[in-house]
């Protein structure tokens, strides 16, 4: 009888949670037996961890009961990456395999048939893992074993030594006791940070003629970021506008980096063999850009599925979700969005598991006033609107009062006249926008270590404290508006912004009136 040990990890959520795989060949009926809530594609391993050993010439132990337990054994695992670890555990049961060696190691791989090692999704977040859980037990991270095709995401994380193999019988030759051992390849050395590329350079903002409140509307979103909703008529430059803002963000830190790349990792979009390549090829320092089609579903929005997966807004973490056409998407998939504009979380249920996906998404959407969409239209000889005041306050009401009270910035946009549109262009570019708003980020990074709009309530009242005329200022405004408590603090948390924007220490009646403009952009009726 043999018993061993693998080490490896599954993923719940972003967190890779470790697992180990215990191996025990005993006599009696030949049989493999899989215990500790397998999944349907773990318990496919049988097949290809049998068909990986005869091909790569070691010996499966036809005659004998072979036993694999994946514990903790409450833990449901799921995915092809736990074929390698059960490959290895029966050849260690067997004695071929160096005890201390296995000890020392992680892995994680899908077996082909022939036993070459298939990529695994989500390598990033099960090194990021691996980091965590040394740290957190104060000993050195062991080495990571991957395929070669994931081992250039995982080895961005800096503290883990990830090895790269092609093939089980390159592992297997590793893992060899004394002086038989061959040593596996070590993972390429990732490009210095300051050398990682951005994507292409981004759409500049002085290409957009007129639209000076839509620009600073921008500014302010980038700046503080803030959610932005943006109202107009057809044509009016609403997606223009709204694709100018990636190049006003700073770029991404490294561990905003490494969390964006590892959501992507989960998601099968970086690595994983199925994607164009490894993080580079993405723009490792690039801030995610999502835009949905108005008929995606709620769980492809906020994430669900068995095991549950990212939605789009966890793949807009530390980026930009752009929602065009809002009032067309459905009224429910609209709704599941309060919960996580707030928390920065979302948390995916379901009746055996649970998942935690990030969201620390900047929203942007875009809307047409009616129906028809040309009411308010100034522009001459465009269609004039026909649509009935019920029919417009019935079109904005599928937004909901409490949606729109967590969008900070609310604008109507305006079309341009022909003459405008022909006019050079005039105005700031992108880079000079974009140096402004990140030493904005930094000042407040230095002040309260978060953006404005992420403030608590009782931060915010300590960082925009207002006095004398500017109180009596917001509080009628508040009164006559009815804005609500959580509506205040809103644009409280942008006329502070506005303030930082203008290097003031304090939240004048300028910045205070500029914030309740921007929160216009809707009737009243529809923000009821």
């Amino acid at each position: 009888m043999g018993l061993a040990v693998v080490h490896t990890r599954t993923l719940e959520g972003l967190q890779a949670e470790p697992v180990q795989v215990e191996v025990h060949l005993a006599n009696g009926l030949p049989c493999m037996t899989l215990v500790g809530l397998a999944d349907t594609e773990v318990r496919e391993a049988r097949e290809r961890v049998r068909s990986a050993l005869g091909h790569s010439g070691w010996d499966y132990p036809v005659n004998q009961r072979i036993t694999v337990s994946l514990a903790p054994a409450d833990l449901p695992k799921a995915s092809s990456r736990f074929d390698l670890p059960i490959a290895l555990g029966i050849l260690a049961a067997q004695g071929i395999l160096d005890p201390a060696a296995l000890a020392s190691h992680e892995f994680a791989g899908e077996l082909s048939l022939a036993g070459e090692l298939r990529p695994v999704h989500g390598a990033l977040a099960l090194a990021l893992g691996l980091r965590r859980g040394a740290h957190q037990a104060g000993q050195a991270p062991r080495c990571l074993v991957l395929p070669t095709a994931n081992a250039a995401e995982a080895a961005r994380v800096e503290g883990v030594t990830v090895l790269q193999a092609r093939h089980l019988r390159e592992v297997v030759q590793h893992l060899l006791p004394g002086a038989q051992s061959v040593p596996l390849r070590p993972a390429p050395t990732p490009a210095p940070w300051e050398a990682a590329p951005t994507a292409a350079p981004a759409l500049c903002l002085r290409d957009i003629r007129g639209q000076a409140e839509g620009k600073r509307a921008l500014e302010l979103a980038a700046a503080g970021h803030h959610s932005l909703l943006l109202v107009g008529p057809p044509g009016a430059g609403k997606s223009m506008l709204a694709q100018r803002l990636p190049g006003l963000l700073p770029p991404l830190t490294p561990e905003q980096a490494l969390e964006c790349a590892a959501m992507r990792s989960l998601s099968g979009v970086v690595g994983a063999g199925r994607s164009p390549g490894p993080p580079e090829s993405v723009g490792w320092r690039t801030r995610p850009w999502r835009a949905p089609h108005h008929s995606c579903t709620m769980a492809a929005l906020v994430g669900g599925g068995q095991p549950p997966r990212p939605g789009e807004i966890s793949m807009a973490d530390h980026g930009i979700l752009f929602l065009d056409e809002l009032v067309e998407f459905p009224r429910r998939t609209l709704e599941a969005l309060r919960e996580p504009l707030e928390t920065g979380h979302v948390t995916v249920s379901r009746a055996a598991r649970q998942a935690r996906f990030p969201c620390r998404l900047l929203l942007v959407a875009a809307m047409n006033p009616c129906p028809c969409g040309w009411l308010g239209s100034r522009v001459p000889g465009a269609p004039a609107c026909r649509c009935t005041p019920d029919a417009v306050q019935r079109y904005q009401s599928r937004l909901s009062g409490p949606l729109l009270d967590r969008l900070d910035l609310q604008l109507e946009v305006a079309a341009n006249s022909p003459a405008d549109l022909l006019r050079p262009p005039a105005g700031e570019d992108s880079p000079t926008v974009a140096d402004r708003v990140a030493r904005t980020r930094a000042l407040q990074l230095q002040r309260q270590g978060c953006c404005n709009a992420e403030l608590a309530p009782a931060a915010l009242l300590q960082h925009a404290a207002l006095q004398g005329a500017s109180q009596v200022f917001v509080q009628r405004a508040a009164e006559r508006l009815g804005l609500t408590g959580r509506g205040l603090h809103r644009v409280l948390r942008v006329a502070r912004t506005a303030a930082d924007l203008a290097q003031s220490r304090n939240v004048e009646v300028p910045h205070l009136a500029e914030a309740l403009q921007m929160r216009r952009g809707l009737m009243p009726r529809a923000q009821g």
